[in-house]
């Protein structure tokens, strides 16, 4: 391990129940006077989106709507949406919702000005370099669920509708400039919603744990978030208006957000070709992964596992933790294996060359290659 490292930590976050009625002074403080509110289609016409709309509305701004938003969002989506932005003569984005509103969004800024296409600002290298800085918009995030930590992330993960393959585009000014995490507004999830976003917090924590790279902060970051999912994600589950489970799964979905620049690993890289194949939940596929990814990996984490376990509430070390993640898959209702999620063998090859690709490869702590992640694949199935 090389004891150099760059990092960055997140942004001004007001955290708490009712904190939503600070919106109006959030958008002050970004320097947003007329906002478009980005959404999912889910969330467009729910009673937690017109309040807000209503609290905006109050206060003055006149907010508009944009909801034309898939679940796995992709470039026409995000088209349509920088339309509506310069239509609209908006002056900054507020994204709200699940990942899908808050990457959307957080495009919808960072592109609104630019020239180039998208693709040109994938996170490869220092293609962020070839924006104009200067022409994002400003970003006020608002999570609805408690998961994928999108609100204090530099970067969008969109799907590429013509060759299914999801992209992440990246810039340091997509990170947004004020996060209002409410937990009130997670109250509504579906237990399936609450299952799958919470069990992505918890890939992001194991994963940016296991990574190899040198981050202490991150290491510890990530490790508290894991013994957050693991005692409050059965509460949230069990009872979706025990609103201290809620808060704590939306401080862990930040935490393993934050966490993840450390790295992630074969999870994502499995997942997100996964999703953009068969348009599956994000989240829920992660825990699908996990079991054999951890397997594969063990022989580079099994010493720092050994060592978590105890302080996350687990027996037996390494391979404790492994049979917790069957049984904590199990109680939340996760599908056994890639096949009920719908993927099928004859696209193991194609989820190949597309997990290869993508850039979470690169913090998995075994190195991948297409042949052993064949064998992942298959053994996930």
């Amino acid at each position: 391990m090389s004891l150099t490292a760059n990092w960055s930590y997140p942004t001004a976050i007001k955290f708490g129940a009712g904190r939503i009625a600070e919106l109006p002074a959030a958008c002050a403080q970004a320097g947003i006077s007329k906002p478009l509110l980005v959404t999912d289609r889910g969330l467009a016409t729910l009673p937690i989106t017109e309040s807000t709309i209503a609290i905006l509305e109050k206060a003055g701004l006149a907010c508009g709507l944009f909801a034309d938003v898939d679940p796995n969002p992709n470039e026409r989506n995000l088209a349509a949406g920088v339309e509506a932005y310069r239509a609209g003569g908006y002056d900054g984005v507020i994204a709200f919702g699940g990942g899908s509103g808050l990457d959307l969004g957080k495009c919808v800024a960072f592109m609104a000005g630019q020239t180039r296409p998208v693709w040109d600002f994938e996170d490869i290298g220092d293609w962020w370099t070839r924006a104009d800085a200067s022409a994002i918009a400003p970003i006020v995030a608002v999570p609805t669920t408690a998961g994928t930590g999108s609100e204090v992330g530099r970067a969008g993960v969109l799907t590429n509708s013509e060759t299914h393959e999801k992209k992440i585009i990246f810039h340091p000014k997509m990170l947004p400039a004020v996060v209002i995490c409410d937990p009130e507004l997670t109250v509504g999830m579906p237990k399936a919603i609450t299952a799958g976003t919470g069990l992505d917090a918890f890939a992001h924590c194991v994963e940016a744990f296991s990574s190899p790279f040198y981050h202490p902060m991150s290491q510890g970051i990530a490790l508290e978030g894991m013994r957050l999912v693991i005692e409050y994600l059965p509460r949230a589950y069990a009872d979706g208006t025990d609103l201290e489970a809620r808060a704590q799964m939306m401080s862990a979905a930040a935490m393993g957000a934050t966490a993840f620049q450390k790295g992630l690993g074969a999870i994502h890289a499995m997942s997100h070709p996964i999703g953009a194949v068969f348009g599956t939940h994000h989240g829920t596929t992660n825990a699908v992964c996990m079991p054999a990814v951890l397997k594969f990996n063990a022989d580079a984490i099994r010493e720092r596992f050994d060592k978590a376990a105890g302080y996350l509430g687990i027996e037996g070390g390494f391979d404790g933790f492994c049979a917790f993640v069957d049984a904590f898959n199990d109680s939340l209702g996760v599908p056994k294996g890639l096949k009920a999620l719908g993927v099928t063998e004859e696209s193991i090859p194609e989820l190949v060359k597309g997990a290869i690709k993508d850039p979470s490869c690169g913090g998995n702590p075994v190195e991948l290659t297409e042949q052993n992640l064949e064998a992942l694949f298959r053994a996930a199935m």
